[in-house]
C-alpha cells in the first residue's frame, strides 16, 4: 500500500471516530506530518507534529527525560516510547506516533547500525513500540520509516 493510500485510510478511520493524530519525529524530520498534511482536509484529524531532531528538543518539546536519553541513547525503545507519550500528552490528540533512528549514511555503530529505527505508537490504551532495520540509503530508510509508522497506526486505530 502506498503512503498516500495509508494516509487516506488513516484519515477515514480517525474522522469516523472524531479523533486526532500527533507525530513526534526525529530521523524523519517531519516527513510523517508532511505525508499526513498532503491530504486535503487533514486539519479534520491531524492535530500537530513535533520535529525533535536533537536530544535537547526531545526533552524540551516532548518531555523526554535527559537522563533517559543519557542512559539508553536517543535511538532506543525507552526514548521512542517517551516521545510518543510526550506527543500525546502535549497535544489534543488521542493518537501519537514517534520515530527515532539512524537514517545514515553516517552515525551508525555496531550496536545501532544505519537503518535501525525505533517506532512507538501511543493511544488510549497505552504505548507500544517496535524496532525495525530498514535497508537502503538515507532516503529509503526515511521513506520506509514513514510507511511503517502509518501502517502501525492503521493496525492500532480501531475500525
Amino acid at each position: 500500500m502506498s503512503i498516500a493510500d495509508s494516509v487516506a485510510r488513516l484519515a477515514d478511520l480517525l474522522r469516523a471516530r472524531g479523533q486526532h493524530l500527533a507525530t513526534a519525529e526525529s530521523c524523519t524530520g517531519g516527513l510523517i506530518a508532511a505525508a499526513c498534511t498532503d491530504l486535503a482536509g487533514s486539519s479534520d484529524w491531524f492535530e500537530r507534529g513535533f520535529v525533535s531532531y536533537s536530544n535537547a528538543a526531545k526533552t524540551e518539546l516532548l518531555g523526554v527525560p535527559a537522563a533517559l536519553i543519557e542512559a539508553h541513547g536517543a535511538v532506543s525503545e525507552p526514548v521512542a516510547r517517551a516521545m510518543a507519550a510526550g506527543a500525546r500528552a502535549r497535544s489534543q490528540a488521542e493518537w501519537a506516533v514517534a520515530v527515532t533512528g539512524v537514517a545514515g549514511p553516517g552515525g551508525g555503530t555496531a550496536a545501532k547500525p544505519v537503518g535501525l529505527v525505533w517506532l512507538a505508537w501511543a493511544g488510549p490504551d497505552g504505548v507500544e513500540a517496535e524496532c525495525h532495520r530498514f535497508a537502503g540509503d538515507r532516503a529509503a530508510v526515511r521513506q520506509a520509516t514513514v510507511a511503517c509508522a502509518l501502517q502501525g497506526l492503521l493496525a492500532r486505530v480501531p475500525r
